[in-house]
């Protein structure tokens, strides 16, 4: 096109605007939404279909959408009949094959007697690199995809989709499994990549097999009801719907068992956060984001995970000196920097108030290498100490290990139990049964008859070692009666005394 014609075409485009500018001023309706309904009802003409998106991430690919989770429990049952590619897995329990449409596919779906029809799509989009791009996109995306004509648009955004979610809903909630989640770190160059993996959590543990004191027991399932049912109260007070636990005590003591007895008895999922995996403050947000509701997130042996101690700063700084010291040795992975600070925010700072109803569990054997700030009240709430076994936590291995509330040894297991250390994990073992080939009766007295000879030995050893650390006392006092104010005089008069003896 030469240049008179350009300019012929400008001169077309001013005048047509000009004429739409004088029409907006002088007639009584609005042009523009004329014009726009005008092209919208030639659009339906030739396309009348609406689409509706439904993806599974929201934001930043920061957390798991609850309308997509709903949407795809709603349609496992449409699509079972009507769905030609389907994708099987275990169902609750693992008793049973649960099928869902495979991607690709198309499902109908009538509503309202059959009135209104759609169709649903799950589609899932491959990882691509843009051009001119270094760095290739690592997460794939999936979505559902509603087609609808358009003259149901009311019906289904006002009723259908309403129906859907809350069929959804209710269908997760009666077919949902508990899950137990770990946090996968990926290397992809210097980049990488966090999130959650997880399997079905099958553990049987309830507070029924938690060897502990009755009265114990039930003021830590008070403290749970209290939690779950304070939603109103955690709102009205302005605090985020979470509690934090602190579980101590020697390794065996069933720390492990506690947490599967609190996620059965809540029906809540757990998170096993592995924080050396984690390679930043940052990337530890974005997994405290990814979490869901009703959830445990679980943070086990704190005091080995990462260094959390204020001194953290001064080892880090002896280390460069040494390093700058020592000859340069071959690259190591890299660690991870998440800081005290950081562990903090993730517990009770700001970010800690994304989503609700959460509880925050933390294990360690030895609860005086914990920086006090990361323990105090408020953070981690409630502090349990889950110790040797006792008589009461025996008295719960037998009925469920052996099916007996009475029997003759239970006094003098009683009275060793009251002079022993003993960890629960050890009694259990000594309770479980080794054969099947004896009665019920001949077992309970062969696990009590093993149980009483380990608890004999385990006094006789703590003896032993009570002798030997008393010996060692008397010799060390002895020293230091030794090595007292006159003893340098002492042993410079016994020098002299060489001294004469040799000339």
């Amino acid at each position: 096109m030469g240049a008179m014609g350009l300019a012929g075409l400008g001169s077309t485009l001013a005048s047509l605007m000009f004429l739409f500018a004088v029409a907006r001023q002088y007639f009584p309706f609005n042009l523009e939404d004329l014009l726009l309904r005008r092209l919208l009802k030639f659009t339906y003409r030739i396309y009348p279909y609406i689409h509706v998106s439904f993806p599974e991430f929201t934001g930043e690919h920061l957390k798991r959408s609850e309308a997509y989770s709903c949407i795809e429990s709603y349609l496992i049952s449409t699509s079972t009949s009507k769905a030609r590619s389907l994708r099987a897995e275990f169902g609750k329990d693992s008793s049973n094959l649960v099928f869902s449409m495979e991607h690709s596919e198309e499902v109908t779906d009538d509503f309202d007697g059959g009135k209104v029809r759609v169709w649903w799509s799950s589609i899932k989009s491959e990882p691509q690199t843009p051009r001119f791009s270094f760095y290739p996109e690592t997460q794939e995306h999936r979505f559902y995809k509603l087609t609808f004509h358009h003259r149901h648009r009311n019906t289904v955004i006002e009723r259908y989709l309403k129906h859907v979610l809350e069929s959804g809903k209710a269908a997760l909630i009666k077919k949902r499994q508990r899950r137990l989640y770990t946090n996968v770190s990926h290397r992809d160059d210097e980049w990488r990549k966090l999130h959650w993996s997880h399997v079905t959590f099958e553990r049987q543990a309830s507070f029924d097999t938690v060897a502990m004191h009755p009265d114990k027991k039930r003021e830590i399932i008070e403290d749970l009801n209290a939690f779950k049912a304070g939603k109103e109260y955690y709102a009205r007070i302005g605090k985020a719907w979470k509690r934090g636990y602190l579980l101590y005590g020697p390794p065996g003591t069933g720390k492990s068992t506690m947490i599967a007895a609190m996620a059965k008895y809540l029906d809540y999922d757990i998170y096993d956060l592995e924080l050396t995996a984690v390679k930043d403050n940052s990337a530890l947000r974005k997994l405290l984001i990814e979490t869901t509701g009703k959830s445990i997130i679980v943070i086990e042996d704190i005091d080995c995970s990462l260094d959390l101690s204020g001194s953290r700063k001064k080892k880090e700084e002896k280390k460069e000196e040494e390093k700058k010291e020592s000859p340069p040795e071959m690259p190591k992975e890299e660690t991870s920097k998440v800081t005290l600070s950081g562990l903090l925010n993730f517990i009770d700072g700001l970010w800690s108030a994304c989503g609700g109803e959460r509880i925050i569990v933390f294990t360690t054997n030895y609860v005086e290498k914990l920086d006090p700030a990361l323990i105090r009240r408020g953070r981690m709430d409630k502090h349990i100490e889950l110790s040797y076994c006792n008589f009461e936590g025996f008295m719960v291995f037998a009925k469920n290990y052996l099916g007996i509330e009475k029997h003759k040894l239970f006094e003098k297991i009683q009275c060793l139990l009251g002079e022993v250390q003993i960890t629960p994990a050890d009694v259990a073992e000594n309770l479980m049964t080794k054969t099947s080939s004896r009665g019920v009766e001949e077992d309970a007295n062969a696990c009590l008859e093993g149980l009483i000879q380990t608890l004999e030995k385990a006094k006789e050893d703590a003896t032993i070692r009570a002798l030997e650390k008393a010996k060692e006392d008397v010799i060390a006092s002895k020293e230091e009666v030794e090595v007292g104010p006159n003893m340098e005089e002492r042993k410079s008069g016994e020098l002299c005394k060489k001294e004469k003896v040799s000339d």
